[in-house]
Order: C-alpha cells, then sequence, then structure tokens
C-alpha cells in the first residue's frame, strides 16, 4: 500500500541521516515479508505517493548495509524490495517469486533488472516468465538469498546487519 511504501521512505531516510544508525533491516509482520502491491491501487486516479521503483532505487543506493528478513512469502513487489536490499536472510520455510505474469503484467519495478543480475539469465528467465515460487533452499542455491535460517529470521538479519 502507499502507506506502507511511505513508511519504509521515511525510516531508510530518517536512518541514513541518523549518524549512530550503522544498518537497516527490513522485515515484515506476522510472519509474511511483503506479498506485493495491491494492484486495486494500479487504477486509482489519485495515486499520489512513493513508487515503488524509486523506494527500491533508494534501498539500494543507501550508503548503511540494508538486510531483508524474509519470513513467509516474498512476491511480486515484495521480492524487489528485497531485491533491492544488499542483503538477504530467508527463513526456510519462506517462498519468493514473481507471480504477477499469471495476470497478465510484468514486474514493474526494475525486477526484471536486478533477478537475472543476482541469479542469472536462465534463472531469472524462468522465474518472471512463469511466476513459479521457489523456497528458501532454492534461493539460497541461485544466489537470490545470502543465508537460510530455521529460527528467528530478525535476529539473523541483525546479527549480519552488525557483522556487515
Amino acid at each position: 500500500s502507499l502507506a506502507v511504501l511511505q513508511a519504509l521512505e521515511d525510516g531508510l531516510k530518517s536512518a541514513d541521516a541518523d549518524p549512530s544508525v550503522k544498518a537497516v533491516m527490513i522485515c515484515g509482520e506476522n510472519g509474511k515479508f511483503s506479498a506485493g502491491a495491491d494492484i486495486q491501487g494500479f487504477s486509482s486516479p489519485n495515486r499520489r505517493g512513493v513508487a515503488l521503483g524509486s523506494l527500491i532505487s533508494l534501498i539500494e543506493r543507501s550508503e548503511k548495509p540494508v538486510v531483508a528478513a524474509i519470513e513467509g512469502i516474498a512476491l511480486g513487489g515484495g521480492l524487489e524490495v528485497a531485491l533491492g536490499c544488499h542483503y538477504r536472510i530467508a527463513h526456510v520455510k519462506a517462498r519468493m517469486g514473481l507471480p504477477e505474469v499469471t495476470i497478465g503484467l510484468l514486474p514493474g519495478a526494475e525486477g526484471t533488472q536486478r533477478l537475472p543480475r543476482l541469479i542469472g539469465v536462465p534463472a531469472a528467465l524462468d522465474m518472471i516468465t512463469t511466476g513459479r515460487h521457489i523456497s528458501a533452499t532454492e534461493a539460497l542455491k541461485l544466489g537470490l538469498v545470502d543465508e537460510v535460517v530455521e529460527e528467528n529470521t530478525t535476529e539473523a538479519a541483525v546479527f549480519l546487519a552488525n557483522k556487515v
């Protein structure tokens, strides 16, 4: 939602401006990272605020390490947010994908550029064109995530953020 995008932008800008903040961790709520954009908002004539693509670019440009703590699902725009982060940690039960192709849309926040850079063109094309979800274990093998954990994902992300 636009409220979530705005909160992410405000939080990142605040963290970047605060010299006491050494790293940023992005996580979801209730065991889910993000199911992506609210497609109902695509047709809203009053759609104003932060665009997902510009938010992800802001994350990517952060001079402080940004770690995604992926639990549950990271789909569509949610996965694109994670792709903009410098590091990604996933819970072993997490699932990731770009399912928007199944409703006739291509990933619109530069996921079609970031995913191939990260995991290679063949694997990225498969995910982008089929909408297939992958497990955390497969994501680790492909290089989509840096680590898979069985316990507390946010604690592992904070530990990694402090380490880097």
